[in-house]
């Protein structure tokens, strides 16, 4: 026998929740087959096989986090007779909940967060394929009453990260706003805040710094790495826009449409989601004017942009006129930066926000 272990998966993770498994004991295999969706932090992983063969059992359930180094999966050694099935397909007729159910890792992460049990699920998408939203009615239709869900996935990430995250850092936010009354009907306000988040950063580098707590050394990074906050029923994902200073806006919109697809089908990949320079949060497409957000460490700030609404404001000439004010938050780390620094960041992200298209 030959035993597969979780490999790294990159980005310093350690260990992964077993999402779906794609084999069974008896299956025949070939390099590089799909053998298990696992769940980082990050993303959803297909876990290629490392050899050709027979599989003699699979030594981790669904629903369990492994770490890495962990044994998955054994092989057989030796001949082994062909039966000639296809990988996965039954010999029989399958059981209700036998193997046989035929849904994505992200589907099946879904039904995993909500308690559903697939095998009691209509499918209605194409050949029998269980989709997101059959899952979500299965959910819908269960008894009311009051359930305790262990959080899983991105979920789960997300509650260790902050609360880290809110012992370790030392929050503080400044308030704003900018004057976006010549903005078009048409502006791409997401587009328009990277662009001012880029002119922040090169006015003020310190908010686009690495901070390490144990040396109490602030180290600014070339390049500017923009976390991007999206909210999706499975949690909080922040894929980065690499290098955006050197891009340019249509590029930006490009990306942007492809995170948030790729949140919305769970196929964003580890690199897509690691080690962002700053981030920004837009949560004002939903409600809010204003929030205190949380940093995560090394970073040292994250933009916050509320709801767009109109409000008296005073022009330059001292008059007072009804114009479309964006809010903005900034919080930073009040260990690696000043509040000067802060308010010179906002400064030039407001200058850039009002500035002609």
């Amino acid at each position: 026998m030959s035993t597969f272990a979780l490999p790294d998966l990159g980005e310093g993770l350690q260990e992964a929740e077993i999402i779906s498994w794609h084999v069974a004991a008896g299956d025949h295999v070939v390099v590089d087959q799909p053998l298990v969706a696992v769940e980082t932090e990050k993303a959803v992983v297909e876990v290629p096989s490392p050899q050709s063969g027979h599989v003699a059992r699979l030594l981790a359930k669904e629903g369990e986090r492994v770490k890495v180094g962990a044994p998955l999966i054994e092989f057989e050694e030796g001949r082994h007779v062909e039966s000639g099935a296809i990988v996965g397909e039954l010999a029989g007729p399958a059981p209700p909940g036998a193997v046989g159910v035929r849904a994505t890792p992200a589907v099946r992460a879904r039904a995993r967060e909500l308690g559903v049990d697939l095998a009691r699920v209509t499918p209605t998408g194409p050949a029998g394929v269980v989709l997101l939203a059959d899952v979500e009615a299965a959910s819908s239709r269960a008894v009311a009453g009051p359930l305790a869900q262990t959080l899983r996935g991105a979920r789960r990430t997300m509650a260790v990260n902050m609360a880290q995250a809110w012992r370790e850092v030392a929050h503080a936010t400044i308030y704003d706003e900018a004057d976006v009354e010549q903005w078009p009907a048409t502006e791409d306000v997401t587009s328009r805040l990277v662009r001012a988040l880029i002119a922040g950063c090169k006015s003020e580098p310190a908010l686009n710094a690495g901070f390490d707590a144990a040396s109490l050394s602030l180290a600014e990074n070339p390049s500017i790495d923009i976390g991007l906050a999206i909210d999706s029923p499975q949690g909080l994902f922040v894929p980065v826009l690499r290098d955006a200073a050197s891009a340019m806006p249509q590029e930006w919109r490009q990306k942007i449409e492809a995170f948030k697809r790729g949140v919305e089908d769970r196929s964003l990949s580890p690199a897509d989601l690691g080690r962002p320079t700053i981030t920004l949060s837009n949560f004002g497409s939903i409600a809010g004017r204003h929030a205190a957000l949380i940093i995560m460490p090394p970073q040292v700030a994250i933009l916050g942009a509320g709801r767009i609404v109109a409000r008296p404001l005073r022009a330059a000439d001292g008059s007072i006129a009804w114009h479309r004010a964006l809010p903005l938050s900034l919080t930073f780390d009040h260990r690696a930066v000043t509040g000067g620094m802060a308010a010179r960041f906002l400064r030039a992200v407001i200058a850039d926000l009002t500035a002609a298209s």
